[in-house]
């Protein structure tokens, strides 16, 4: 009998910035790739047209939004990008690694902005017709090590860079509850590690998926 073709996976990788999401994205996606595996990568906001337009107001200095605002857009950029991206690659039994996902939200503006996770969740079950990931690596850093990296790779920061230190402990705080809550879907790794320990540790966390 021929092999049953694995389902479509969505692996998303979340984290404070600097925790070393998008670096760890491509190790992996290379990683995978040289094992065979159709690996795509997709960042958000942003990884279609009308979501990257998105992506350029929230991100934006010069931008004012209020927390709804900022939180609806999100949203409404994941929602694009779910339907035009995300869907049809899972569809196509693709691995999809999701640098930020629905967790990002729950963090940012449920938590650090004082939405609530439950109000922000709903809004994202919505937009993404309920998707949730298979598994979520989440980059555990510390915030002032998390900071300083943001802030050597682009000293200009970008509008929520700009925030106080206050507001990304909020969100680290609210990363670890997610995890927390859910163990069996978001497995913690210690990014302060060297970056091959954190890449093993990934691969591991991922290995069951796979």
């Amino acid at each position: 009998m021929p092999t049953a073709m694995p389902p479509g996976r969505l692996i998303t990788i979340e984290g404070i910035d600097g925790a070393g999401k998008t670096t760890l994205a491509q190790a992996l996606a290379s990683q995978l790739n040289h094992r065979g595996v159709d690996v795509r990568v997709l960042r958000e906001p942003g990884g279609v047209a009308a979501a990257e337009r998105i992506r350029e107001v929230v991100k934006d200095p010069a931008t004012r939004l209020g927390p709804r605002a900022e939180a609806l857009l999100y949203a409404a950029a994941r929602a694009q990008l779910v339907e035009e991206a995300v869907d049809p690659l899972l569809r196509a039994r693709a691995v999809v690694l999701l640098d930020r996902f629905v967790d990002s939200s729950l963090a940012y503006q449920g938590a650090a902005r004082g939405l609530g996770v439950e109000a922000v969740r709903a809004i994202n079950e919505f937009g993404t017709h309920g998707l949730v990931p298979d598994r979520t690596l989440l980059l555990d850093v510390d915030v002032r090590v998390g900071r300083s990296r943001a802030r050597h790779r682009d000293p200009t920061r970008d509008r929520l860079e700009r925030e106080r230190d206050e507001f990304f402990s909020v969100v680290a705080a609210a990363y670890l509850e997610l995890w927390r809550r859910d163990p069996r879907r978001v497995r913690r790794i210690d990014a302060s590690r060297p970056f091959h320990t954190v890449l093993a540790a990934a691969l591991e966390e991922i290995a069951d998926l796979l």
